[in-house]
């Protein structure tokens, strides 16, 4: 079973970044598009960035400008780069397939902005 592992998540205060990664155990450069996703208190998990394997790109608008997603194949690994963090941004942040069947879900990484 191919297991995901976020990491990187941490306490930030408005303004601050943090870089988040997604290690895979299978290879990805198969896998076309592969995406962060988040789940915020009380909300649904929601699909924030996206890349393709030709490595074009799709932001939520609600982070647009702000995070930057990349995915480096030889690593088998995804990052998101969040900048100009907002209170809203607090979720548990995970990644997985976009358009492919999904992957078990990784326990993800916290995320929490302070005001």
């Amino acid at each position: 079973q191919v297991q995901l592992v976020e990491s990187g998540g941490g306490l930030v205060q408005v303004g601050g970044s943090l870089r988040l990664s997604c290690a895979a155990s299978t290879s990805i450069s198969s896998i076309n598009t592969m995406g962060w996703y988040r789940q915020a208190p009380g909300k649904q998990r929601e699909l924030i960035a996206r890349i393709s394997s030709s490595t074009n790109t799709y932001y939520a608008d609600s982070v647009k400008g702000r995070f930057t997603i990349s995915r480096d194949n030889a690593k088998n690994t995804v990052y998101l780069q969040m900048n100009s963090l907002k209170p809203e941004d607090t979720a548990v942040y995970y990644c997985n397939t976009v358009f492919s069947s999904k992957f078990a879900w990784g326990q993800g990484t916290q995320v929490s902005v302070s005001s």
